[in-house]
């Protein structure tokens, strides 16, 4: 837990507390004028929200190994529209990617990590296009239209792929 403090124009308040709060688990903030009157004062305590993800190592626990999925990417690719299901080859691919940006100097926003994310949105596109929530086979506890999923797209990609490594 640790405590903030911002200075900011009157205007800015709202904004600056929005935005704290979809980053942190936050207290109610307090506002305070400054001592010339023209700015504000916010206090509020903070702490890292606790990950509802489940954990790379668990969700990748008894997946094949990164080169094997490269190869299965690979021979996917081309078979894509005849045999392998477009889901799975997006899923596979997001969760490989993942992995990827894992190992990676920069695990969150370098190269690898990038193109993490974009192949978990494609992954939501067709999740959220399919119409895929608890009912469907994406029975995770978040849809891809959920506000943590569409924040977390990654985080999305280890639920789904936990949950479809528990079928296969």
């Amino acid at each position: 837990m640790f405590e903030i403090r911002v200075i900011c124009a009157p205007p800015e308040a709202d904004e600056i507390t929005k935005a704290l709060s979809a980053t942190f688990a936050t207290s109610a903030v307090h506002q305070r004028p400054t001592r010339d009157g023209d700015r504000v004062r916010l206090y509020v305590t903070a702490e890292q929200p606790v990950s509802h993800w489940p954990a790379p190592k668990a969700a990748y626990a008894t997946a094949p190994s990164i080169i094997s999925e490269i190869g299965w990417t690979a021979r996917s690719v081309r078979d894509c529209l005849h045999g392998v299901q477009v889901r799975e080859f997006w899923l596979r691919k997001a969760a490989l990617l993942d992995r990827i940006a894992l190992t990676d100097d920069d695990p969150v926003s370098g190269d690898a990590a990038t193109c993490a994310v974009e192949a978990a949105r494609r992954l939501m596109e067709i999740d959220d296009a399919a119409g895929l929530g608890p009912s469907g086979y994406a029975d995770g506890p978040y849809t891809a239209d959920h506000p943590d999923s569409v924040r977390e797209p990654r985080g999305y990609v280890r639920q789904e792929y936990a949950i479809w490594i528990r079928h296969h």
